[in-house]
């Protein structure tokens, strides 16, 4: 069939898209149908017969031979005088079978229905795309790095689908080159401009969780169950687990033989720390679990309002709070209490002339009193007790700040010392 390399983009359309042959045979002959009924009104009487395997495309024309003078239809009926030029042995009331051509629906026509066939395609791979990657929300995908920008990562997956990695999605530590493999999440499908959009992500809760069911079969087998994750992405994650079989240790089998299991984890998501802890009913035993590595003395909690203030010794409060005060904003996070932290060995945490650092809130920036609470100084005497450099390293404030706060915070008490005198 002369068809201005319709058959030939068919052929391509397949080879490119990855479809099925059914649903390719089908969108052609929907195609063509409806290219038949904008020229014949209907196409009640034509076959559409498409070879997905070949590229062939046949289209029959059916009309039933009459008397010349008894054509009602043209459509359904055919004039016996015309159909003996077909074929001489022909007889009135048979069946007239005529293959037709593209010449039959001429040059615009055909190029109209090749520009519908190519959008019709294309609609069915976003569709297939769309569907594939919905039905794998919240599962790992491998990809290859092809355009590293400064707000995304453009990825292509194995059959050269386009995903995209946000920064926002990113471990900080990240840095990707061309043509290297990474994995992430998929994380949600959206539509753009009537495009399926397929974000990745590896900062996701998701994505740790993935990774643990693929290191540690006792999770993916359903022995062990991940009650909560948190995490602060490249620096550290606590991750409570639980198993329904006594006879095995959550903790031992996520960790592995000497780390064996929690290794390959931890240089996936750039050497950030987990925790794994195992996750109790008994909200004291959690705190003190979630606060890991420190070792705290005693708590005092207060269940309605969600809140523990633990006391723990000087050497284990820095522990508790961590880095940038990580450690205790994810133990807030896993267990749901507001978490004050406090030097047990200090007697006057509570003293009647000791003032809260939200009085200074006129003279000292918001963030700044903010960064003082997170390592457990909530009041002026608490800040004044630590050096400069262990404030500094235990906020890091920089050395300057430090010093204008220190300077207001023993304002004020000189100010109290000359009034009593």
């Amino acid at each position: 069939m002369a068809s201005i390399n319709l058959i030939d983009a068919f052929q391509d359309f397949k080879d490119a898209e990855n479809l099925d042959r059914p649903t390719l045979m089908k969108v052609v002959e929907d195609v063509f149908k409806t290219l038949l009924r904008k020229k014949f009104t209907s196409d009640a009487n034509f076959d559409v017969i498409v070879n997905a395997e070949q590229g062939d495309l046949e289209i029959f024309r059916r009309r039933n031979i009459v008397d010349d003078d008894e054509v009602i239809d043209p459509l359904s009926e055919v004039p016996y005088s015309y159909a003996i030029t077909k074929e001489p042995d022909y007889e009135i009331g048979e069946e007239l079978m005529e293959e037709m051509t593209m010449s039959d629906f001429g040059r615009r026509a055909i190029l109209a229905a090749k520009q519908t066939l190519g959008g019709r395609i294309n609609d069915l791979k976003k569709n297939v795309l769309l569907k594939k990657y919905a039905d794998r929300i919240g599962e790992i995908v491998s990809a290859e790095v092809y355009q590293v920008w400064k707000k995304e990562v453009l990825l292509l997956d194995e059959d050269g689908n386009e995903l995209i990695l946000p920064k926002s999605e990113q471990i900080p530590q990240d840095f990707f080159k061309k043509g290297e493999n990474i994995r992430a999440v998929v994380e949600r499908v959206e539509m753009k401009n009537n495009s399926p959009v397929i974000v990745l992500s590896r900062t996701s809760n998701k994505f740790l969780a993935k990774l643990l069911e693929i290191e540690v079969p006792e999770i993916f087998d359903g022995l062990i169950t991940i009650k909560k994750i948190v995490r602060e992405p490249g620096e550290r994650a606590k991750v409570a687990v639980e198993s329904y079989d006594d006879r095995i240790d959550p903790v031992g089998a996520c960790v592995g033989m000497k780390g064996s299991r929690i290794h390959g984890i931890v240089r996936e998501l750039k050497n950030e720390n987990i925790d794994v802890i195992n996750y109790t009913s008994n909200i004291q035993l959690l705190i003190q679990r979630s606060l890991t590595p420190a070792k705290i003395s005693y708590m005092n909690l207060d269940n309605d309002g969600k809140e523990a203030d633990v006391f723990l010794k000087q050497d284990q409060i820095s522990l508790a709070i961590g880095r940038r005060g990580i450690n205790i904003k994810l133990a807030i996070e896993l267990t749901g209490y507001h978490i004050e932290v406090y030097n047990e060995d200090t007697e006057d945490v509570e003293e009647d002339d000791d003032i809260d650092l939200d009085e200074f809130n006129d003279e000292i920036e918001q963030w700044i009193i903010d960064a003082l609470k997170l390592i457990g100084c909530d009041t002026a005497k608490s800040v004044l007790k630590l050096s400069n450099e262990e404030l500094e390293r235990r906020t890091d404030l920089e050395k300057e700040t430090i010093e204008d706060v220190r300077k207001i915070l023993e304002a004020e008490f000189e100010e109290d010392d000359d009034e009593n005198a």
